[in-house]
């Protein structure tokens, strides 16, 4: 079971960068031009939220059945002596949960708006954070 829902949160890492990015490029493009906002802009940022956070409760899940998750009990405090260790078990965890409370809150501020620029910017501002700390906590050496 471990290394199915590992394959699947591998793979649907590249789903979430692209549909990130495509968000973020069509909300500062919507911004640049000063479009009106859209109900196309609208889907495009919410399937980036929803993907973002199904990859989320994917990674939760890989989380607990993973066998680094047993280095707790070994280890104790000690998982942070060992740089892997605390790769998989507290930073690559924490950096992404991070950058999905942002993508949330670009969301949550984007609908609070009534101009179309500020929704555009909010969208925009807030993906691009969450993307950069995506792209910082990805485990690189096991990912490519």
């Amino acid at each position: 079971m471990y290394a199915l829902i590992k394959i699947i949160h591998s793979y649907w890492a590249y789903l979430v960068l692209l549909i990130l990015a495509v968000a973020i490029f069509n909300s500062f493009l919507g911004k640049i031009l000063r479009r009106d906002f859209s109900t196309k802009d609208l889907r495009i940022s919410l399937f980036g939220l929803i993907f973002s956070h199904i990859q989320l409760v994917i990674g939760l899940i890989l989380y607990f059945v993973s066998p680094w998750f047993g280095k707790w009990s070994e280890l104790g405090v000690g998982v942070m002596k060992n740089a892997e260790t605390r790769l998989y078990l507290i930073e690559h965890p924490i950096t992404n949960i991070l950058a999905i409370v942002l993508i949330t809150m670009g969301w949550s501020m984007h609908k609070r708006q009534s101009l179309s620029g500020k929704k555009f910017l909010r969208i925009g501002l807030f993906y691009t954070l969450g993307l950069v700390l995506l792209l910082s906590g990805i485990p690189l050496i096991n990912w490519l």
